[in-house]
Parts: structure tokens; sequence; C-alpha cells
């Protein structure tokens, strides 16, 4: 069975060194190489070719957002998986729009970490739940804000009844 290879980019040795153990444990991933910041995950990136790169955002040199993006336009093939202590919009969403498939929170289970990984691996995307609760709140918001701009949204039950029946030719 083939292993799935990953990288780790995050700026603190001990995290690295604890993610790669638990990767490890995890009998269908193999760690092929760790960066402690973008600028070190782009000079190697293209020489270990991972199938994954488990990406930190706050980082010294150069921030995983940056690096992302790098990645993301040069080896459209490997996926990036944010994986960050920080799980509000304001990383979540620029980490997405960068090119990562996914994103972790460091607060995460180890199960949940190989999950993630293995679902980019296969092409999907992986949202952790406090992550997920992100983007629902943010869209229910959006959601909420449009509603009240719109004027259709604004007719009562009755009123789109009847707007309905105009539109269809009826006369008053």
């Amino acid at each position: 069975m083939q292993k799935i290879k990953v990288m780790i980019v995050d700026d603190h040795t001990v995290v690295r060194d604890g993610i790669c153990a638990l990767l490890e444990l995890a009998g269908d991933m193999e760690v092929v190489g760790d960066a402690a910041n973008g600028r070190e995950a782009l000079e190697t990136v293209g020489k270990l070719m991972p199938d994954v790169v488990l990406m930190d955002i706050a980082m010294p040199i150069m921030d995983g957002l940056e690096a992302t993006r790098r990645i993301h336009k040069e080896f459209p093939e490997i996926k990036i998986l944010a994986l960050t202590q920080y799980d509000d919009k304001d990383y979540v969403f620029p980490s997405i729009k960068a090119g990562a498939c996914g994103f972790i929170s460091k607060t995460a289970a180890s199960s949940e970490l190989a999950s993630g990984i293995r679902a980019v691996f296969a092409g999907e995307s992986y949202l952790s739940p406090s992550v997920a609760k992100v983007f629902i709140e943010d869209y229910q918001q959006a959601a909420l804000t449009k509603d009240k701009n719109d004027p259709y949204e604004q007719l009562t039950d009755r009123e789109r009844e009847v707007l309905k029946l105009v539109a269809e030719g009826y006369t008053t």
C-alpha cells in the first residue's frame, strides 16, 4: 500500500516532532520532510514532492498564507491543509482563498488530523467542526444582510402571491 507523503510546516520544533510521531502511528502516512517557515517550505517542497503539506499560518520570515499561495500556484497537484491555532474567519477564509484544500485547528484530536490529511489527499475538502461553524455563521450572516437589501424578501407572502399572478398576466 502506498503511503501518503506529508510535509509539515510549522515554526515550533516540538509541534513538528509531535505531528510527525502521530502521523507515523497512522500507518498509511509518511512524513517526508518539514520546514520552520514558508520560505523553507518553498525551497524544499519541489524536491520532496509531498502529497499533502500541513501548513501553519502564523510563522516568521514567510507566513503560511504566502507560502500556500506560491505552492498552490507552482505545484497545484500538492494538497495543502492549513493547520493552525486560529480558527476564526480572519484566518480561515484567506487560507482557503490562497489555495488550501482544508483547515484544521491545532486543538483537534489526532484522529481528526489523520482524517483531514486522508480527505485532502483523496481530493476532498476538509474543515474541522469548529471551522465549519465559522463558515456556517458567516454564510447565515451574509444571507441575512442580503435579505435585508432584497426588496422581494421584504414582501409579505400575500404580496409575493399577487406579484406572481401579475407576472403571469392576471389583472387585479
